[in-house]
């Protein structure tokens, strides 16, 4: 979002060498961004990007295990070696933290454990990766750079001397003789208020990927700092993305015995998910929506791919930015209040792109003749309806979710979740379809319609707490009906049995058939009467179902949905869902498409000589087997290229080439096995093995 306010205030300054130029251009631009209407749409955009991007989501999210690893360095890192836990004074704290395999969401977790604990607990905090330690030196050397250029002052008169330091000797004990160099600034003082905090504070370094360190580079390096644990109270934190048995799995025993370790466990990225669906898409206040085939390509994205959360809001992110560039009616997607002002004064042009929406069209059909004229033809009109219409979609979000998370408390706990195991399931079948018509919601209401009286109580007991939070006068109204039936069922006494009641049967001396026909006559006969209690259950669940009915009707169905909702799904997979493979492979095929110069254009099945080596190279390899004879590949290119030089095709000169083509030629081909099309075989040396089959 900082980058795109970046690029909007750099309009107003750009410079152009054309006077004329610079005429045209800052005169559109001031009238565009003078436009009321163009300045809420940005400011909408930009707010709304920045509450998606706020850390603070995250960090409230991870909250829970960061703060128990703080507890956990506090209590093992400030004087407390004497504990119970440390057998021995060579065992150094250790706190496996499980990350689960969304790796993408590593980064922030970690960079928030960072600033919570220099805040909070100590200014030594050291983060490693493995790809920057590949021994064990370089991985001291992270960790002496790392702790004297963070969160501590150095002695002026010592700044050169540990400069030197920092390029020479890179060990432990170089860091233990530099400790009298460090004062704990002020402001760290007063977070840190122990008594022998410049002597107690651990120095803490963090594994951001403990899986891809060398094992033996862990090994030397715990080894060397057991010796130091005297001096340096050492306090490491692995970042496992698995299981906690990795850490049996590269080390061994004689190395994971000096280690005294627990394990945390973070929230696992399911349930991350679902809490940022809660806060972002399932909120009322947030005027922007996806539809139901967006919100099924994320998810999908998300489930099928990385299981990252940073990127499905990235995602998130991208949708509202395609929803903003592509649809300019999205100046209405804002608050209630600033949508109605942008209402009034839409331009001509706009109100004739509302004319134009299927919804409102829809809209237009269902009135009377005379109002249909007024809608076509006067745009006032058009505009005080629009504002009509505006509230109608703001009290409709504000009823429907309510309603959503009161029946997704109700059927959650269901066998076999017939409408599904999480709440996003049972949104995306709301908004796409009538939920009432289909089969799970009927299977749903069967099973709900034979529970118990304390289980529905319980149940409608959570419906009443989610409808106290809703704003709107409906909703106040389904919560004082649904406390009078939770006050209805308490007073009932407990009632039990099938109330099934059959008739006094005489059985009198008669033959087979005769009594299987008296059997079949008083069986037709039988009554079922409802006692009091079933009577009840069976108005609450009428009672719910015209919830359903009347606050869960599809979002399409709603007139003007088109400005808050973003429906291009397809847009959405082909940039997010991508296919390298396929891409490279199109560009390489057709080179016209990408670099518009009219002389690659070629009919099909011809190559055209003025194209790339590397497209030449790869149109040719199309050709050929699993096997490719690198001397007929070489002859074939050869004669392509002589085309180019006008040669005659039946002269001797024709297919001999220089040193530069030759050159050219294995450039082209080490660029095609980069790229993952080829590979040299063991099979013939001569020869090289093709990896690719089909696509373009």
């Amino acid at each position: 979002s900082r980058l795109i306010y970046y690029v909007f205030q750099g309009c107003f300054v750009f410079k152009s060498a054309s006077k004329k130029r610079k005429r045209h251009v800052g005169v559109g631009l001031a009238t565009s961004l003078s436009n009321p209407l163009i300045c809420s749409s940005i400011n909408t955009f930009l707010f709304l990007d920045k509450y998606i991007s706020s850390q603070a989501i995250q960090d409230q999210l991870n909250k829970k295990v960061l703060d128990s690893l703080a507890e956990f360095i506090k209590k093992h890192g400030l004087g407390c070696s004497s504990d119970v836990w440390r057998q021995r004074a060579s065992e150094i704290p250790t706190a496996a933290l499980m990350l689960g395999v969304n790796v993408p969401d590593h980064a922030m977790t970690f960079r928030s454990l960072c600033n919570l604990l220099q805040d909070s607990v100590t200014p030594f905090v050291v983060s490693v990766h493995a790809k920057e330690c590949a021994a064990v030196k370089l991985l001291i050397q992270k960790v002496l750079e790392q702790l004297m250029g963070r969160g501590v002052s150095v002695d002026e008169e010592q700044e050169d001397d540990t400069a030197l330091l920092q390029r020479t000797q890179c060990t432990i004990s170089a860091l233990c003789q530099l400790q009298d160099c460090y004062q704990v600034s002020p402001q760290r003082k007063e977070n840190l208020t122990n008594s022998d905090l410049p002597q107690s504070l651990p120095v803490v370094v963090i594994f951001k990927d403990f899986e891809a360190f060398n094992s033996q580079v862990l090994q030397d390096f715990i080894l060397i700092c057991s010796r130091y644990t005297q001096e340096l109270p050492f306090i490491f934190i692995f970042g496992i993305a698995t299981s906690p048995s990795a850490i049996q799995h590269r080390l061994p025993h004689s190395v994971s015995s000096l280690l005294c370790i627990e394990v945390f466990h973070s929230l696992s990225c399911t349930q991350h998910l679902a809490s940022v669906f809660d806060k972002l898409i399932l909120k009322s206040q947030f005027p922007f929506k996806l539809s139901s085939r967006v919100i099924q390509v994320l998810v999908g994205i998300f489930l099928y791919h990385d299981f990252s959360v940073q990127n499905f809001v990235k995602g998130l992110q991208f949708s509202m930015l395609e929803h903003f560039n592509s649809q300019p009616l999205s100046v209405l997607c804002c608050q209630k209040q600033e949508a109605l002002l942008s209402a009034k004064t839409l331009s001509k042009q706009n109100v004739e792109r509302i004319r134009h929406l299927p919804s409102f069209m829809r809209y237009v059909e269902t009135q009377e003749p005379q109002e249909q004229v007024q809608l076509l033809t006067n745009d006032e009109h058009v505009k005080e309806v629009c504002q009509k219409l505006l509230k109608n979609l703001h009290k409709y979000h504000k009823n429907y979710y309510p309603i959503l998370q009161c029946l997704h408390s109700l059927t959650s706990s269901l066998p076999k979740f017939p409408l599904g195991k999480h709440i996003r399931e049972l949104h995306v079948s709301c908004i796409e379809k009538n939920l009432w018509e289909t089969e799970e919601y009927d299977s749903a209401l069967q099973l709900l319609r034979i529970l118990a009286k304390d289980e529905l109580v319980a149940a409608l007991r959570k419906c009443a707490e989610i409808l106290k939070s809703a704003s709107t006068k409906r909703m106040q109204n389904v919560l004082q009906q649904l406390e009078d039936f939770i006050g209805r069922l308490e007073a009932l006494e407990g009632s039990s049995g099938n109330g099934i009641i059959s008739g006094k049967m005489e059985y009198q001396r008669t033959d087979l058939f005769q009594l299987q026909k008296t059997l079949l006559e008083k069986e037709s006969r039988r009554t079922k009467r409802m006692n009091p209690f079933e009577v009840l259950r069976s108005q609450v669940m009428e009672f719910i179902d015209s919830l359903v009915r009347e606050y869960l009707t599809p979002a399409e169905l709603q007139p003007l949905n088109e400005v808050c909702y973003y429906s291009s799904s397809g847009v959405l997979r082909q940039r997010l869902n991508v296919t390298p493979r396929t891409s490279i492979q199109a560009a390489l095929s057709h080179p016209f498409y990408y670099l518009q110069n009219e002389s690659l254009k070629t009919d099909t099945g011809t190559i055209s000589s003025a194209a790339p080596d590397l497209c030449i190279v790869f149109k040719l390899h199309l050709e050929c087997g699993r096997l490719i004879n690198l001397y007929d590949w070489l002859e074939a290119y050869v004669t392509v290229m002589s085309a180019a030089e006008d040669q005659d095709t039946d002269s001797e000169e024709c297919g001999k080439f220089d040193s530069l083509k030759h050159a050219r030629f294995i450039q082209a081909v080490s660029e095609m096995e980069f790229l993952g099309f080829v590979k040299s075989t063991k099979q013939k040396t001569d020869h090289v093995a093709r990896l690719t089959w089909g696509g373009c």
